[in-house]
């Protein structure tokens, strides 16, 4: 269950009809979850939203087992990259637009418009002032109410103007297999978190995250 946050809701903002739930979560291309550990965790978390991050090929099966609304865009010269599933219709159909990138791994993000907010699917850089360039750049493309999720490789504060960081708090990640460390993130700009939660291991080297955001 999502972990309500206390204090959060304006009075003017009705949750029950402009909350959504979104879970995002890094795959760990080819050794790490498969299109089955993906629908199990939609069966289990109910999410409107899943975001995902080195999805394979593999994962275009995901809209045939589940239904809904699917996009991936596998970053240039590799077999994985963002992906998103949607019980919701998109309201256009989501962009991969082109972000500062290192010499070695070309990035994009995946740009997703629904009516009355937008998404970003991040996989940054692991360079800390690269990956934060590349969030300044993002967040120019996405007018509020938005919010960007995924996996940011970031350590410390983001520094995007205007956008808070609004996910949970705990440990997504074991660097080196030893130092837990959260690096999969959501922040947000016009939107509320109202809950949040880390989702217990499982596939994969990182955990998943659980917002729900109201608009």
């Amino acid at each position: 269950m999502l972990r309500p946050k206390q204090g959060l809701i304006p009075e003017h903002i009705h949750v029950a009809g402009n909350a959504v739930k979104i879970i995002s979560w890094n795959l760990l291309r080819r050794t790490g979850a498969t299109v089955h550990d993906v629908t199990q965790l939609i069966e289990a978390e109910q999410p409107d939203i899943l975001l995902m991050q080195e999805a394979t090929e593999e994962i275009d099966l995901l809209p045939e087992i589940m239904g809904g609304y699917y996009e991936r865009a596998p970053l240039p010269g590799r077999i994985h990259g963002v992906a998103c599933w949607s019980r919701r219709e998109f309201l256009r159909q989501p962009r991969a637009c082109i972000i500062p990138s290192g010499a070695v791994v070309k990035r994009h993000t995946l740009i997703i418009e629904y009516p009355g907010f937008s998404l970003a699917n991040v996989h940054l850089s692991h360079g800390q002032v690269l990956n934060r360039r590349q969030l300044r750049r993002i967040a120019a493309l996405m007018p509020a109410p938005c919010a960007i999720l995924g996996d940011f490789n970031l350590i410390g504060p983001t520094m995007v103007p205007g956008f808070q960081d609004a996910g949970p708090k705990a440990p997504t990640h074991n660097m080196a297999s030893v130092f837990p460390i959260r690096i999969d993130r959501c922040l947000v700009s016009g939107m509320h978190c109202v809950e949040s939660q880390v989702l217990p291991v499982f596939a994969s080297d990182h955990r998943p995250i659980a917002v729900r955001l109201v608009y």
